[in-house]
């Protein structure tokens, strides 16, 4: 069993949260005419009200010192945490071209969805790829996100009771 799967209930990739994926559009159209980039971190759907396994993609991990111009973005990849909860990637592409490049299938090896996202960023203006550079189906799925305050909020008996369930 890997350290993902071992991490998560199910390793399964349910969707994104429609927030989330708002953030990351609005984001990209931000940054333009230079690429956004963040890598996409997911919680446990059960986390989130919904009586399924799997994982929702809720969060953009945006990594400090990444350089961006209009045709590239790059992090040092001493900089990319050692993060169990990344499941991919997401980033911009500022001339509109919904397809990876060979730099983008470079670094899609790492986490399983990898999103572009791209100009003039509207609603519909992102695809998702699998780990090849394939594309794929990602559903946008509405949950209530928890405030950031109650989402870090754990105590030491919410960790031992991940972990006895983790060891099962």
């Amino acid at each position: 069993m890997g350290l993902l799967s071992s991490l998560f209930r199910s390793s399964e990739i349910l969707g994104i949260a429609e927030e989330t994926l708002e953030f990351a559009v609005e984001s990209s159209a931000e940054t333009h005419p230079n690429e956004y980039m963040g890598f996409l971190r997911g919680t446990e759907a059960s986390r989130l009200g919904l009586d399924r396994d799997g994982l929702i993609i809720t969060d953009v991990l945006v990594v400090p010192g990444t350089e961006s111009n209009s045709v590239s973005a790059t992090v040092k990849s001493s900089s990319i945490p050692n993060d169990t909860k990344a499941l991919g990637s997401i980033h911009s592409h500022p001339n509109g071209v919904l397809r990876p490049s060979q730099a983008d299938l470079g670094t899609f090896g790492r986490g399983s969805v990898h999103v572009i996202v791209g100009a003039p960023y509207g609603r519909h203006d992102w695809q998702a790829f699998d780990s090849s550079g394939e594309p794929t189906t990602l559903s946008v799925i509405d949950v209530d996100l928890p405030d950031s305050e109650d989402f870090f909020h754990f105590t030491q008996q919410d960790i031992d009771e991940e972990l006895q369930w983790n060891e099962r």
